[in-house]
């Protein structure tokens, strides 16, 4: 297992301070904010740990209200909204310094036999022979080593807990007009035979990686990327639906689209695909992608 995904195992690891209470940590970085999976992830474990063995989480809406400190504990209260026949609710607040940064709904359901159908995977290459996402972003980093870093650069951490491998990668130190759609394969960095028994840690995994990528994916269209100094750029909400198991130590293909952008926000949705062609779980999430004079 890597260095970056057992520190990813650690935070998702939360301290226990009261029945409806936990605190999780950042790791260390020179990121201003915390990045937004790790909070949305961390509220999925918190929850997660309040309902019954038996049942999964199935969704999760969340809302990004403030931004996060990384050198503050998160403090998360889940609140148990219902406890159904099938269906669990949970409704859990993230806070530091007693105001709230963000606030997710979460739904487990016993799982269950019913009726099955999925949109078909999209045909395109495998990840083996493309090049690491990682290695692509290093050797930007090196290319704008003598000017002004911007915060996408300067900010990527050293050690990613994601492999990921961009297909058709774009040119991000020239970025040009591009389909708003991108095909990522994306998987752990690393193996992980000992939480094969734990799915809501899996679906926390996977979780926290739909947060990669998929708001620059509105911004294909324009030209333009995280690197450049006149972006403001955040995410606003995100939205994640379990649709079958998987194993997030093996490839999987996350497809990208943006209907639309407007208002100086992009809507852009995702897809996960199993290497087998199963649709596992889906994405949407809402940015802010303003453009300062």
């Amino acid at each position: 297992m890597s260095e970056a995904l057992q520190q990813l195992l650690n935070i998702l690891e939360l301290e226990k301070i009261d029945e409806t209470i936990y605190r999780g940590v950042t790791p260390e970085t020179t990121n201003k904010r915390v990045f937004g999976g790790q909070v949305f992830a961390q509220a999925m474990r918190a929850a997660q740990d309040t309902v019954p063995e038996d049942r999964m989480v199935h969704s999760q809406h969340g809302y990004f209200l403030r931004p996060g400190d990384p050198s503050v504990p998160i403090l998360y209260q889940v609140d148990g909204i219902r406890d159904g026949g099938s269906f669990t609710t949970r409704r859990v607040v993230a806070s530091q310094r007693g105001k709230a940064i963000f606030s997710t709904e979460l739904s487990f359901q016993v799982i269950e036999p019913g009726l099955s159908h999925q949109a078909d995977m999209p045909d395109c290459v495998g990840p083996e022979g493309l090049e690491d996402d990682n290695i692509r972003w290093a050797k930007l980093r090196e290319m704008v080593a003598d000017k002004a870093e911007t915060g996408a650069i300067a900010h990527r951490p050293a050690l990613r807990p994601i492999e990921m491998r961009t297909v058709n990668p774009v040119d991000l130190a020239n970025p040009t007009v591009h389909p708003a759609e991108q095909f990522v394969w994306v998987k752990a960095a690393g193996s992980l035979p000992d939480i094969v028994e734990d799915p809501g840690l899996q679906r926390a995994i996977l979780a926290y990686a739909s947060d990669f990528s998929l708001m620059g994916t509105s911004l294909l269209p324009h030209a333009i990327n995280f690197m450049n100094n006149k972006l403001q750029a955040a995410s606003l909400d995100h939205c994640i639906w379990f649709h079958d198991e998987f194993k997030v130590d093996e490839w999987m293909l996350y497809c990208m689209d943006s209907p639309r952008s407007s208002h100086s926000r992009g809507l852009s949705r995702g897809s996960f695909y199993s290497r087998d062609g199963r649709l596992v779980a889906s994405t949407i999430q809402e940015g802010l992608i303003r453009l300062r004079s």
